[in-house]
């Protein structure tokens, strides 16, 4: 099966676009990138998704626009993508869309990005929605993209740390020679959420990130607003996973509540002090509940910032574990989330449950996702054939 895997994550960057050949077996899949592209967004559209997102309050009639508007934005770059991938047909699509506003604990999550655009301009079949069924059997309807961590990832020889630096940084738990049912996960906080808002605010929006974690590396990090900061937000550092966060806790809002650390301090010196934040919580909180040692394998846009990896990696190899890229086994570091949804949309299709209760604290797994169908008898029709010929159940 060829699909199409979409995803516009919280750093806002734009949109990830991955075209993956999927291969049942008899135990999980063989996985093939066949094209990947990241299609920004262009600033004006940036500042209106900007202006919806909390702390902000978007009118219902904006936030139908946006969804209309992303959806066909989507639309353009996926058909773009078919038209330069080589041999670029289609079986089916799995869109994340774009999370407007996320709150975990209370089990409510919104996606934008209209899936019937896609379906209409690549005449195909799309999966989308994908994280309400979580939330309706009481779960976080996050992190999902621990099922593609097994299935990418898992030792039998060593326990291994999925980590994803998007805008939020999240671990999966890989216990060597584990169950999918032993597989835990949880945000941890931020990865590159409070460099992009600090860089935008004290660049008046000229910049929106610390590109390649330049200003963090020519800053010294200081250590009085570093302990403050962790100490403010002990709070949600300290809670047991499973939990999810995202730009509600660490967002804008976080930087003006906490304004009187960062005053004082220059562009660089402010990127070096968060960009060791995010280090911070996320060694903690592996160390409060990972493994002792652990080989970890990050993936997402925070792993170009190299001051951010230099200082995650320092502080992981005084616990005993290794740093690594997903590029080192074979999947980019930009495309894994968006690998990650083709997959969890096969799983819809198949009628499968693809959420992991010890990731998302659901009361059970569910099958995640909806379905925008387009000739869909046929597309299930070469889904079964497919795996029957692989011998896969």
């Amino acid at each position: 099966m060829r699909a199409l895997g979409l995803m516009s994550g919280t750093s806002l960057d734009g949109i990830d676009v991955a075209l993956v050949d999927i291969v049942p077996r008899a135990s999980g899949y063989a996985l093939d990138l066949v094209y990947f592209r990241c299609v920004p967004f262009d600033e004006v559209f940036r500042k209106r998704l900007r202006a919806a997102l909390p702390p902000n309050e978007a009118t219902p009639s904006e936030v139908a626009a946006l969804d209309v508007n992303l959806g066909e934005r989507f639309a353009a770059a996926a058909a773009a993508l078919v038209r330069e991938a080589p041999d670029g047909c289609v079986d089916y699509v799995a869109t994340h869309g774009l999370t407007l506003f996320h709150c975990g604990e209370a089990s409510q999550t919104l996606q934008i990005g209209d899936p019937y655009r896609l379906r209409d301009a690549l005449e195909a079949t799309v999966t989308f929605d994908f994280r309400r069924a979580d939330c309706a059997l009481g779960g976080n309807g996050a992190p999902l993209v621990p099922y593609v961590d097994a299935l990418l990832f898992a030792s039998d020889e060593a326990d291994v740390v999925a980590l994803n630096l998007g805008g939020i940084a999240n671990v999966t738990v890989l216990p060597r020679a584990s169950q999918l049912e032993e597989v835990r996960a949880w945000d941890t906080g931020p990865a590159n959420m409070l460099l992009d808002a600090f860089v935008t605010r004290r660049t008046n929006g000229a910049l929106t990130m610390d590109r390649d974690g330049a200003y963090a590396f020519a800053g010294v990090v200081d250590e009085r607003a570093l302990g403050e900061l962790v100490a403010r937000e002990a709070v949600f550092l300290a809670l047991p996973p499973p939990k999810s966060t995202g730009r509600e806790r660490f967002g804008e809002a976080l930087l003006e509540a906490h304004a009187d650390l960062f005053a004082q301090l220059s562009l660089e010196d402010g990127c070096a002090t968060l960009a060791a934040f995010t280090a911070a919580t996320i060694a903690q909180s592996l160390a409060n509940y990972g493994p002792a040692a652990a080989r970890v394998i990050a993936s997402g846009g925070g792993t170009r910032n190299r001051s951010l990896m230099t200082m995650l990696r320092e502080r992981l190899e005084r616990a005993g574990s290794t740093l690594h890229t997903s590029d080192e086994y074979a999947i980019p570091s930009d495309a894994k989330e968006a690998i990650a949804f083709a997959v969890l949309g096969y799983e819809t299709l198949r009628g499968r449950p693809a959420s992991l209760p010890g990731a998302t604290g659901a009361c059970r797994p569910a099958v995640l996702g909806a379905i925008a169908p387009f000739a869909l008898a046929r597309l299930l029709a070469k889904m079964h054939a497919e795996c029957a010929a692989n011998g896969a159940g």
